[in-house]
């Protein structure tokens, strides 16, 4: 199964205080899908609206940030990259954002809640 993460909602679903350090943030929501996919084997694209520093690199986990700026940024390049898929019915968007949700959900694919994916994270 391919995991297309809408990253800052699942960063906004993990502990408070994240707001105090986006960069950090999205460094540790990085590592804690890097454990995820080396213990599930699951393939998982996370999808920032920006470039965090330092950049951010993983020999595990896919990381994109938007093509553009702006409002939704990252939510346009996830429907940009699910469309781009040849089986969506083989992805789960994970994101709490109804138009995501409902837009992936249009082209086939599973959705659960950034909620929802960050217990998952715990439970693995």
């Amino acid at each position: 199964m391919l995991w297309l993460v809408d990253g800052m909602n699942v960063v906004a679903a993990g502990p408070p205080g994240w707001q105090r350090d986006r960069d950090r943030a999205m460094a540790e929501l990085v590592a804690e899908l890097e454990t995820y996919v080396a213990r599930t084997g699951d393939d998982v694209c996370v999808v920032f609206e920006r470039r965090p520093r330092p950049l951010l690199r993983s020999p595990l986990v896919e990381i994109v940030h938007a093509r553009r700026r702006g409002p939704d940024a990252g939510d346009f390049e996830l429907v940009r990259r699910l469309r781009a898929c040849q089986a969506p019915t083989t992805v789960c968007v994970v994101t709490s954002d109804r138009w995501l949700a409902d837009a992936a959900r249009a082209l086939g694919a599973a959705v659960v809640s950034a909620d929802h994916f960050r217990r998952r994270l715990a439970q693995v």
